[in-house]
This record gives structure tokens, C-alpha cells and sequence, in this order.
């Protein structure tokens, strides 16, 4: 049989990290990002800042189970945590105040995950 999931070993041992921490904390949300980080890689969201800025208003904490790009702009500070980052939407987070993180950063800081939004 041919494996499934991804091939990618970080992003398995992300997967790994999300579960061990929904069942540890007991939250649903870390489990749902491991479910859609286990889908096919075309099947990964893509999110362009413009989505981000009408989702959201300042100082709220995103996570995106994909990968952030820089079509458009933002202008509140917003925590975003996501797989990847364009070069363009790393500049556009950090110049209106706002902070990059990877996932396994973002469950570190905010283990219960309250307050956190899922966009994608």
C-alpha cells in the first residue's frame, strides 16, 4: 500500500504535536488544525491578508492551517500563526504591529487555545 498523509517530517511531527496537545488540554480546536494539516497538500488553504483584515480587528490571534500570502493590506497588529508565510505577507504582518508565528509557536503561548480563530 502507498502511504498516506503527508511526506513532509515536520509536518507529521506538527500533526503528532496538535493531538498530544488537544488531548492534554482537552480543546478541540488543536485537533481540528491536525485534521486539516493531514489533508493533501493541494487541498492546503491559502489565505491572503486581505481575508485576515476583514476577519479580523487588532490584537486578535489567528491561526491558518496553510500558508499566509501578501495579496492585500493590514492595518491593525494581528498574532497570526500559520504553516508558512510569503516573504510579502512576513513584511505586511510585522510593519502594521503584528506578530508571525509558526503553529507549534501559537500552542506554546496559547495552549487552551481560547481566543484563537481559525481562518482558511
Amino acid at each position: 500500500m502507498k502511504r498516506t498523509g503527508p511526506t513532509n517530517v515536520q509536518v507529521r511531527k506538527l500533526i503528532r504535536f496538535l493531538r498530544k496537545a488537544s488531548n492534554l488540554y482537552n480543546v478541540d480546536i488543536w485537533r481540528d488544525i491536525a485534521e486539516r494539516l493531514n489533508a493533501p497538500r493541494r487541498r492546503r488553504v491559502e489565505v491572503n491578508l486581505s481575508k485576515i483584515q476583514r476577519y479580523t480587528k487588532s490584537g486578535d490571534v489567528v491561526v491558518v492551517p496553510g500558508k499566509v500570502l501578501g495579496s492585500g493590506v493590514l492595518d491593525h497588529p494581528v498574532i497570526v500563526g500559520a504553516l508558512a508565510f510569503s516573504q510579502k505577507a512576513y513584511e505586511k504582518i510585522h510593519s502594521a504591529g503584528g506578530e508571525c508565528l509558526s503553529i507549534l509557536e501559537l500552542v506554546e503561548r496559547f495552549p487552551r487555545g481560547s481566543g484563537v480563530k481559525i481562518l482558511g
